[in-house]
């Protein structure tokens, strides 16, 4: 039995401490939820920009009518709206005014995607009368860095200054690309593993049928997921796809190690962030950290901290599955579907589990190197990245129907894949779709994309 946590206000004198917060996450199966969150960009109707923050047609201003007509409260910094919650739901900002829906944590996909429908009827009705549009891509297909607006948050001014300074693509990662994932729980230690080591060896077969970024700056840009290749040179201390998860010892404890080696972004206190960019936290645990000399961390550090990892798949209190593009409406239900399907039916668990658990670390690493550029033509052993799709979409659909979940007309999540089904019965990715148009029926004309794929 782990101790009971402390006080959120009450310093971190022991590492033991921070692995005995993941530990935390455990939860029997009956308590297992599905968060899901997504982001897309918001756009002026008519010319198509992206929105700042301020002004009648502002990121602002959206929030501030969601908390006015639907019952959000509001979070600021400063004077700025930043957020908004309501019970454990929540509306964010990405640096670059990708608006966020993080979903409660709910128990069936029917749930879920009911929120998701609530939540782009709301954003689509105050569209409407502010003359605003949003639109589910995987990278802005359309304007340049310096077009994108900065929102007003403390933390993405320090990392703005600090990006650049481990790879070439970070700012374009926090200003041009937009996901969805689903975050998920585990019961023990062991069934942790073994979900991080399912779900981060399949994250590229997420990717590739949810790649949805064939367009940068109004043309082609190469790839079917450019938003997966900018996470290959944004920062090599915290993303990738961790190839210890799969070394023998792996749990808790390792992980926490993991993360206390990445370097640090930022303290919060008093309402404010200091830049503590390229700090070591284990420093802070001695009182060391020269942001804040003498003082020790608080759980409320360590959470913020794990926050700033961005591997391929992410572990907090539960795992966060993070390859997929933004998309349209029925793939934000799709994202969960497949992964609870997989992780959630202990059938289902153990059949991913045989498929990927002879792939080699290189294997692994050609995949997710691969995939960003070639999606489901990506050749893997006899076959390609489509065969694996094929696999794991029917081994996802097996675990729905396991699970079943039934709405109130008698059926389970199982259908919440058939917008998956269709790519792997066709062969077709999202990406192709949007290129088979862009080369075709629309001319070359990108704004084309605005119109027809905007929720």
């Amino acid at each position: 039995m782990s101790a009971p946590p402390k006080s959120p206000g009450a310093p971190i004198t022991d590492r033991r401490e921070l692995v005995e917060y993941l530990e935390q996450g455990n939860k029997p199966a009956d308590a297992w939820r599905i968060g899901t969150e997504h982001e897309k960009f918001a756009f002026r109707l008519g010319d198509n920009r992206p929105l700042p923050y301020e002004g009648e047609q502002g990121i602002g201003r959206i929030l501030s009518e969601m908390a006015t007509r639907y019952d959000w409260a509001p979070v600021k910094e400063g004077e700025n709206i930043i957020a908004l919650t309501k019970g454990q739901a929540s509306i964010t900002l990405e640096p670059g005014g990708q608006f966020e829906l993080s979903g409660a944590p709910l128990s069936t996909i029917h749930q879920t995607c009911g929120e998701v429908s609530e939540h782009l009827a709301q954003v689509r009705a105050i569209g409407a009368d502010l003359g605003i549009g949003m639109i589910g891509l995987g990278f802005n297909p359309k304007w340049k860095r310096e077009d994108i607006p900065w929102m007003p948050k403390g933390r993405y001014r320090i990392m703005r200054d600090y990006m650049p300074k481990k790879g070439t693509m970070g700012l374009d990662m926090m200003t041009r690309t937009s996901t969805v994932q689903v975050n998920l729980d585990f019961s023990s230690e062991a069934d942790m593993v073994k979900k991080f080591r399912v779900s981060l060896a399949l994250q590229p077969i997420a990717t590739a049928l949810f790649a949805n970024s064939p367009f940068k700056e109004g043309k082609p840009n190469g790839f079917q997921s450019l938003r997966s290749h900018v996470w290959t040179d944004t920062d090599p201390d915290r993303c990738g796809d961790l190839p210890f998860v799969f070394e023998d010892g792996f749990g808790f404890e390792r992980y926490a190690d993991h993360a206390l080696g990445v370097p640090m972004y930022f303290v919060y206190r008093d309402g404010q962030y200091i830049d503590a960019s390229g700090q070591d936290f284990r420093a802070f645990l001695r009182g060391e950290l020269p942001a804040l000399p003498g003082e020790r961390p608080l759980i409320t550090d360590w959470v913020d901290h794990l926050t700033t990892l961005f591997p391929e798949v992410r572990l907090k209190r539960f795992l966060e599955m993070r390859g997929a593009d933004g998309g349209p409406w029925a793939r934000l239900c799709a994202l969960p579907a497949l992964w609870v399907g997989l992780l959630y039916d202990t059938t289902a668990l153990d059949a991913a589990w045989d498929l990927i658990k002879d792939w080699t670390e290189e294997e692994r690493a050609q995949l997710r190197n691969n995939v960003p550029r070639l999606g489901l033509d990506t050749p893997f052993r006899k076959g390609t990245v489509l065969d694996l799709a094929r696999q794991t979409v029917a081994i996802s659909r097996n675990g729905l129907d396991n699970r079943a979940r039934l709405a109130g007309m008698g059926d389970n999540e199982s259908h919440f894949l058939d917008a998956l089904q269709a790519i792997v019965d066709s062969g077709v990715s999202p990406a192709t779709e949007l290129l088979n148009k862009f080369n075709g029926e629309w001319g070359g004309d990108i704004d084309r994309v605005y119109a027809e794929y905007a929720y």
